[in-house]
């Protein structure tokens, strides 16, 4: 190959990449988005689990969405109230009142309390037994499963398995809300942190139907509706459920629930 034709070559290949990089010049110009520089500093604040309790897909999601102002500042349960000032602090508005909350499973079914129905041999979760005969393998459908599902989700480590129901050590839960998902039964729920009264099952029959499958269960009776004087107890679906917004904690309705299952928090 002739020296002319290796500088034609070299010319040919130069000019093609002047082009090209001209050309992404261009569209890097027009089809520019304008990142607002907020967006990381509020990121850096939260917690970094993207776990989705918050609702988005994850924290840069959510800080994207605190900046366009479609979030509040204190929209991150694992960031806490420190999270939250930051947050605010960046966004040049108050972080408002911030309620920490916890994990609470919603069921008194311990082992002792429900009687086996059958001996289960497949995947041991509680996603696969919530689909075999009889949606579980002891008395009370409508109970804690028993094979963790949401203990493996916790990356706090702050649920464990205890005489076959989860437990939630609440001072050592984050909210991310990851359990809530984990379960089929739908038992947890997120409750505020300091609600001292609590409501430990879901089963929605009534009186000795409830009776005849778990000896801890709600009778529907109503004697924690009649007995609260703020209306912050109702039965319904025959289950007791408490409103915190307007608990007192005077404490009559776990004094005069007959089985016990509205359980006292210190």
């Amino acid at each position: 190959m002739s020296l002319a034709n290796i500088l034609t070559a070299t010319a040919v290949v130069a000019g093609v990449g002047i082009v090209i990089a001209i050309l992404l010049s261009i569209a890097e110009k027009v089809f520019h988005v304008k990142v607002d520089e907020r967006e990381a500093e509020v990121s850096e604040c939260l917690a970094g689990n993207n776990c989705g309790a918050c609702g988005y897909a994850g924290c840069d999601a959510l800080a994207k969405a605190i900046v366009n102002g479609d979030a509040p500042v204190n929209a991150c349960p694992p960031a806490g109230k420190t999270g939250a000032d930051k947050i605010a602090a960046i966004m040049g508005t108050s972080a408002g009142e911030f309620v920490r909350q916890t994990a609470f499973v919603r069921c008194s079914g311990t082992s002792d309390k429900r009687k086996p129905t059958y001996n289960y041999f497949g995947t041991r979760s509680c996603k696969s037994v919530n689909v075999a005969p009889g949606d579980g393998t002891r008395t009370c459908n409508f109970g804690c499963l028993g094979y963790g599902d949401c203990v493996h989700v916790c990356d706090n480590k702050a649920i464990r398995l205890i005489n076959g129901k989860a437990v939630v050590e609440s001072e050592h839960c984050i909210a991310c809300g990851k359990c809530v998902k984990a379960c089929p039964k739908g038992l947890i729920e997120l409750i505020p942190y300091d609600s001292k009264y609590r409501v430990q099952c879901v089963n929605r029959l009534k009186g000795k139907a409830v009776r005849v499958n778990c000896e801890a269960g709600c009778i529907a009776c109503g004697m924690c509706q009649r007995n609260c004087p703020s209306g912050a107890v109702t039965v319904e679906n025959n289950i007791a459920k408490i409103d915190y917004n307007k608990c007192t904690g005077c404490g009559l309705c776990a004094e005069k629930c007959p089985t016990k299952v509205i359980k006292v928090f210190e």
